[in-house]
């Protein structure tokens, strides 16, 4: 017996992000990327303008025959990813060679992943957001509310994803046979065998480590400074990321606000980085772990120079002395430093806990 299901675009609609993105490729418009600036706190909103932009593209990209058969395209690999069709994905494995740079926020994982693409001479003002930064594809703790499945809508961004890099990267120069898209993903800590196994086998990661401490300040210093009570605010996504996965880990969505700013911030650091070890990474085949430095990032960044044959210069690395500030929290950050090192050793992992104590 066959039972056929049927599915529309209003149950599984795309991506505001990716319609925006059809419609500036196919109008060929010129990109202007956001790369964060080390020596600038600015935060970058754009959620509204996005979907202003979506709901004006989406009549213009549907006209295109381009446009339709890239949206077709997603909706065939989404079924494919779902159903486990993995002859499907062959291709992306052949051609592409991914590399992920995996961190939490302010962990320098943008630093290198720009540099990352200048080593593959990729100019990364030209990249969009949707494919270079780590908003997108959008991997988080399972959530099922009334029209979201948070895992069913990973698989669709990935489809949506893997459509644009064929999209965008298709004409680039390949290197040792294939070509190289470098991807800040945070959110891969959540899902990592979901992303190995769609991105493939020879797909690269490289772990970014920070001392909670100094990442908590430039967390804070990102999202409007320290709160003048010490109480956790949420004024920033990276502070809305921090309490959704308080709450999801059992804390009480009421009380997060009346909670001191660095507990909530090192609490979802320490689960992150459980996650960063039990989620699939250590499986992974090709995975480096950097501790956050000046001396360890730009070593690491001309490597990837190196590595490419590429004689250009490496961008300077702006690390700031926050050693002094909140000396008060340094225990509880060194008691869950052990406990993630405990973690990692059990899933295999290194942890340079040392380097990490050097709280850059």
């Amino acid at each position: 017996m066959a039972i056929g299901i049927k599915l529309n675009d209003k149950q599984l609609p795309l991506s505001p992000v990716f319609l925006e993105f059809l419609n500036d490729f196919l109008q060929q418009k010129q990109i202007e990327a956001t790369w964060h600036d080390q020596l600038s706190e600015e935060l970058v909103f754009r959620r509204d303008e996005i979907l202003k932009n979506a709901q004006e593209a989406s009549k213009f990209v549907l006209e295109q025959e381009y446009g339709r058969r890239a949206i077709i395209h997603v909706y065939e690999l989404l079924v494919a990813i779902i159903t486990g069709r993995v002859s499907q994905l062959r291709p992306y494995h052949e051609r592409y060679r991914f590399f992920c740079i995996v961190g939490a926020p302010r962990h320098g994982g943008s630093y290198l992943t720009k540099q990352l693409f200048r080593a593959v001479d990729i100019n990364p003002e030209v990249v969009p957001d949707v494919l270079a930064h780590d908003g997108f594809p959008e991997a988080a703790p399972f959530t099922l509310v009334p029209h979201v499945n948070t895992h069913l809508l990973l698989m669709h961004n990935l489809a949506e994803y893997l459509t644009m890099v064929d999209m965008f990267f298709a004409n680039e120069t390949p290197r040792d046979g294939q070509i190289i898209v470098p991807k800040k993903a945070t959110k891969l800590a959540y899902h990592a065998a979901v992303f190995n196994r769609l991105f493939g086998p020879r797909t690269e990661y490289i772990i970014t480590l920070r001392h909670p401490v100094a990442a908590c300040i430039s967390t804070y210093e990102k999202s409007g400074g320290f709160p003048s009570d010490g109480k956790y605010k949420m004024r920033s996504k990276i502070e809305e990321w921090i309490r959704r996965d308080n709450a999801f880990n059992g804390m009480d969505s009421k009380s997060i606000l009346r909670r001191d700013y660095f507990d909530v911030y090192l609490r979802y650091w320490e689960l992150y980085h459980y996650n960063l070890a039990l989620t699939g990474l250590p499986h992974c085949r090709n995975l480096q772990i950097i501790a956050y430095g000046k001396e360890r990032m730009t070593a690491l960044a001309q490597s990837f120079f190196d590595r490419f044959s590429n004689s250009g210069r490496i961008e300077a690395f702006h690390v700031f002395d926050k050693k002094n500030r909140h000396r008060e929290w340094l225990p509880k950050a060194e008691a869950a430093l052990r406990r993630v090192q405990g973690v990692w050793e059990t899933a295999g992992l290194p942890f340079p806990l040392d380097e990490i104590m050097e709280a850059w």
